[in-house]
C-alpha cells in the first residue's frame, strides 16, 4: 500500500488570470490522470504577493520565518512542505523558467537558511515533476536541466518532464503524443 500522495501544481504562467494556456492545459490532463485520493492544491504564483528575494545568506546568515508582511510567502511555504509532489507548471521563457518560478525558487536559499525548518531534508521526501510547453523540445531542455538540478540539491526524486507543444493558448491539444503520455506521467514507478 502506498502512502497518500498531495501534489502541489505550481503554475507559472503569466497569462490573465481565467486563460488558460498550453502547460497548465497540459498538466491538467496530467492531474486527471491522478488516482481519486490523490490531493491536488492548485498555486498560480504570478499575482500572488511575493517580496523580491534579498541575498542575506553571507552577511546575517539566516533568515526569519516568512510572516504577515511577506504577503503570500509563507503559505506558499506551507504548501511546499505539506506536498509529497512538486509539480512545476512551466512554460518556456527564453530558454528558462517564467520569473514568478525563479523568485519561489530563489526564496529556496532563505528557507534553506531559516533556524529550525530543516527545509532541505523536508524536501529530500518529495518527488518533483515537469510540465513544460515550447515551440520545440531543444528550447526547453535548460529549463529540464534547471530543474533536475534544483531535485539534486535536495535529494528529492526526479519525477522527469511531460513536454508538449507549446504557442497561442490551445496549441498543444494538437500534440497527441503529449496527450496521450499525460494521463500516466504523474503516476509513480512500481
Amino acid at each position: 500500500m502506498t502512502a497518500h500522495r498531495h501534489l502541489l501544481f505550481l503554475v507559472a504562467s503569466t497569462r490573465e488570470p481565467g486563460v488558460e494556456g498550453n502547460t497548465e492545459t497540459l498538466a491538467r490532463a496530467a492531474a486527471a490522470g491522478l488516482p481519486a485520493d490523490a490531493g491536488q492544491t492548485w498555486r498560480h504564483l504570478h499575482g500572488l504577493r511575493l517580496p523580491p528575494f534579498q541575498d542575506h545568506r553571507h552577511d546575517r546568515g539566516t533568515y526569519p520565518m516568512p510572516g504577515a508582511d511577506d504577503g503570500d510567502l509563507r503559505g506558499l511555504l506551507d504548501d511546499t512542505l505539506a506536498a509529497t509532489d512538486l509539480v512545476f507548471v512551466a512554460p518556456v521563457y527564453w530558454y528558462s523558467l517564467p520569473a514568478a518560478m525563479k523568485l519561489y525558487l530563489d526564496h529556496w536559499s532563505a528557507w534553506l537558511r531559516v533556524p529550525g525548518l530543516d527545509f532541505k531534508a523536508r524536501l529530500a521526501d518529495k518527488r518533483f515533476w515537469l510540465v513544460t510547453t515550447s515551440g520545440n523540445r531543444p528550447k526547453a531542455q535548460p529549463m529540464i536541466d534547471s530543474l533536475r538540478l534544483c531535485a539534486g540539491f535536495c535529494g528529492a526524486h526526479w519525477g522527469g518532464e511531460l513536454w508538449g507543444q507549446g504557442g497561442e493558448p490551445g496549441k498543444v491539444l494538437g500534440d497527441a503524443q503529449a496527450l496521450a503520455a499525460a494521463p500516466g506521467f504523474l503516476h509513480l514507478p512500481g
